[in-house]
C-alpha cells in the first residue's frame, strides 16, 4: 500500500465510486481510447496548460499537445501521480497560478 494515501482516503475514493455506481463511467475514456472509438478532437484555441506528473498514466510530448491545443504552459513535475491534486497540492496550485496570471 502506498504511504502517500491513508486508509481513509482510499476507502473514501472506493466508496464514492461504489455508492454512486460510477466506476464504469470512470473507466469509459480509457476503454474508448484503447478501442479506437474516441472521436477526433478538432483544434481547441482556448489557452491550455498541461501538467505531467511522473506517476500518472501517460506522458505525451509537448508537440503532440500543441497539435490540438493552444498550449501556453507545459510543466513536467518531478513528483506526483494520478491523484496529483491530493498528492502535491502546492505544486499544482503554484503551476495553475503561474498559468492563469498572464491571462487576467
Amino acid at each position: 500500500m502506498s504511504s502517500r494515501f491513508g486508509d481513509d482516503f482510499l476507502l473514501t475514493q472506493a466508496s464514492l465510486y461504489w455508492f454512486t455506481n460510477t466506476i464504469s463511467t470512470s473507466f469509459r475514456p480509457y476503454y474508448e481510447s484503447g478501442a479506437g472509438i474516441t472521436p477526433q478532437v478538432g483544434r481547441v484555441d482556448v489557452p491550455t496548460a498541461v501538467a505531467l506528473f511522473p506517476g500518472d498514466i501517460g506522458h505525451a510530448p509537448r508537440s503532440w499537445a500543441e497539435r490540438t491545443y493552444d498550449v501556453r504552459r507545459f510543466t513536467v513535475f518531478d513528483r506526483g501521480g494520478h491523484f496529483a491534486p491530493y498528492e502535491e497540492p502546492e505544486l499544482l496550485a503554484d503551476d495553475l497560478r503561474a498559468f492563469l496570471l498572464p491571462l487576467r
